[in-house]
């Protein structure tokens, strides 16, 4: 027996037996791993992030045990209407589309776009953007919002980065005045760096859920939890420990609302 043979072997081994504890938890929880801050591995190894905390808490008030299983997230729609999986996570958007095949609880994320400066700019709005040079990543929603209202705003140029990193460091060296991206990114990337603030929310209508199987009754008993949990104050506390800043009015992580439906 090849000691490539005995690695394989064992490697097989221990997917099977994460396989055997995944199934002997009461829900199995699809999840890809290393979507900071939603969900991702600390320097221990353990699972940890906002929607980590968010499915936890769901278990806890259910009575029943979790267990987290690394998905690709192509891998989530297909493992939830197999039933491989009893629900996903993993900032998932609630789509027309997606409720054709799959079902959501209420959302608890607005993932709206956001407006970044330096504390020192002065800026405090998209108002204060007029001949400003902004930063957005190369095709995202954020590059096609700048261009579409580049001339209300008076942008003097638009700028594109592959990735947050470059973009942040072009904006504290002053080659950029603002940066437009994902919000929850932004404010998870601020809350220890006092000299960059997060100025705006720009609305685009993105809500993030927990995804299940087409009708599943599990997805009415979560959705009846997050209830509660916005009532008491869980969701909002959750977002002042991930974000650094508390959650704003009327955001889907403080109201209540319906489940998603077609």
């Amino acid at each position: 027996m090849t000691a490539r043979f005995l690695t394989a072997s064992l490697a097989a081994g221990i997917a099977l037996m994460s396989m055997q504890a995944a199934r002997a938890a009461d829900l199995t929880v699809g999840a890809n791993i290393g979507n900071v801050p939603w969900e991702f591995q600390d320097a221990s190894g353990k699972v940890v992030g906002f929607e980590v905390d968010l499915v936890n808490e769901v278990a806890k008030r259910l009575g029943k045990s979790v267990e987290f299983i690394n998905t690709p997230f192509n891998g989530l729609f297909s493992a939830v209407q197999s039933g491989r999986i009893n629900m996903a996570i993993s900032s998932i958007t609630i789509t027309p589309k997606r409720l054709e095949s799959v079902s959501f609880a209420q959302p608890y994320y607005d993932s709206d776009q956001s407006l970044t400066v330096t504390a020192k700019s002065g800026i405090t709005g998209l108002k204060d953007m007029n001949d400003k040079v902004v930063g957005v990543d190369t095709g995202s929603t954020g590059d096609m919002w700048a261009e579409k209202n580049k001339a209300e705003y008076k942008f003097s140029d638009i700028r594109r980065f592959e990735g947050l990193s470059p973009a942040m460091l072009d904006l504290v060296a002053g080659r950029i005045d603002g940066y437009i991206s994902d919000i929850p990114a932004l404010l998870y990337y601020v809350k220890d760096k006092p000299e960059l603030k997060v100025v705006a929310r720009i609305e685009t209508g993105e809500k993030y859920s927990v995804m299940f199987n087409k009708g599943d009754p599990l997805a009415e008993q979560v959705n009846g939890v997050i209830t509660e949990m916005k009532k008491d104050g869980y969701l909002a506390k959750l977002h002042q420990t991930w974000f650094g800043a508390p959650a704003e009015e009327k955001t889907s992580t403080v109201t209540v609302m319906d489940m998603p439906k077609l």
